[in-house]
C-alpha cells in the first residue's frame, strides 16, 4: 500500500486521539464515586431489607398485643358479670356461692396473667418500633450520601463525555484527510491490538517497544517515502519521521 508521507504522519495524531479517547473511556469505567456508589447501594439494599423484616415483626407483635389485650377485656367482663350477680343476692346455694367466687378468683388470677403478657408485648413491641425507627433513620442517611455521590459520578460523566465529544471531533477532521484505504488498514489494525500505528522512533517501534532488526531497517530505509511499512513484531504501520533513526 502506498500513501503520502504526510497522510501517514497524519496516522500519529489520530492514534494520539484514539489514545485520548481510551483513557477517558477508562477513567469514566474506573470513577471514584463509581465504588463508593456500589457500596452504599450495597448497605441500601441490605438495610431496606432489614427494614421489612423489622416491620414484619413489630405488626405482628402489634397484633398479638391487641390480641392480648382483647383477652384482658374478655376476662374482666367476665369477673365484673361474675361479680354484679354475687353482689345482687341472686345466687344462694352455699355450693354455687363457692363455685362463683372461686370463679372470679380464678378469673382474676387469669387476667392478672394475661396483663403480664401484655406488658410483655408492649415491651418488645416498643423495642421492635425503635429498630425500625433506628433503620429508617440509617435508610434516609444512607439515600442521602448515595444521592450526593450520583451527583458526583454525573458531573464527572458529563465533564468527561464533553471531553470525549470534542475528542471524537478532532477525530474525524482528521480521518477525513487520511486516504480510505490507509484509514481501513488502521482501523482494522486498531481493533485487532488497540493501537493502529506507532513512530519508528530510534530504530524502535513506540507501539511494541521492539527494537528493529539491521535488515528490517535496511528494508525500511529502502522503502520508497510514499510506502507503508509495518512492524514486523506488532504488524502495526510504522510511521517514518526525522527521528527514526533511519
Amino acid at each position: 500500500m502506498k500513501a503520502a508521507p504526510e497522510a501517514q504522519k497524519r496516522l500519529l495524531d489520530l492514534a494520539e486521539r484514539d489514545a485520548a479517547l481510551d483513557r477517558l473511556r477508562h477513567r469514566r469505567r474506573t470513577l471514584p464515586e463509581l465504588a463508593g456508589i456500589e457500596e452504599q447501594s450495597k448497605k441500601l439494599a441490605q438495610v431496606s431489607t432489614q427494614i421489612i423484616a423489622a416491620e414484619t415483626e413489630a405488626a405482628d407483635l402489634a397484633r398479638d398485643q391487641t390480641k392480648a389485650e382483647s383477652d384482658v377485656d374478655a376476662v374482666r367482663l367476665r369477673a365484673e358479670r361474675d361479680r354484679k350477680r354475687l353482689d345482687s343476692g341472686q345466687v344462694s346455694s352455699p355450693k354455687d356461692l363457692a363455685s362463683l367466687q372461686s370463679e372470679i378468683t380464678s378469673l382474676h388470677r387469669r387476667q392478672g396473667d394475661l396483663e403480664e403478657v401484655v406488658l410483655e408485648i408492649m415491651e418488645r413491641r416498643e423495642a421492635a418500633d425503635t429498630k425500625v425507627a433506628d433503620l429508617r433513620a440509617e435508610r434516609d442517611e444512607l439515600t442521602a450520601t448515595l444521592s450526593v455521590a450520583e451527583a458526583r459520578r454525573d458531573e464527572a460523566f458529563a465533564e468527561i463525555d464533553k471531553e470525549a465529544g470534542e475528542v471524537r471531533d478532532r477525530r474525524g477532521v482528521l480521518a477525513a484527510e487520511i486516504p480510505a484505504d490507509l484509514f481501513k488498514l488502521y482501523e482494522k489494525l486498531r481493533e485487532s491490538s488497540g493501537v493502529g500505528a506507532a513512530m519508528l522512533q530510534g530504530g524502535r517501534c513506540q507501539g511494541c517497544r521492539t527494537t528493529l532488526s539491521i535488515a528490517d531497517l535496511n528494508q525500511i530505509r529502502t522503502a520508497a517515502p510514499d510506502e507503508v511499512v509495518r512492524c514486523e513484531e506488532c504488524r502495526r504501520i510504522l510511521v517514518r519521521t526525522p527521528e527514526s533513526g533511519l
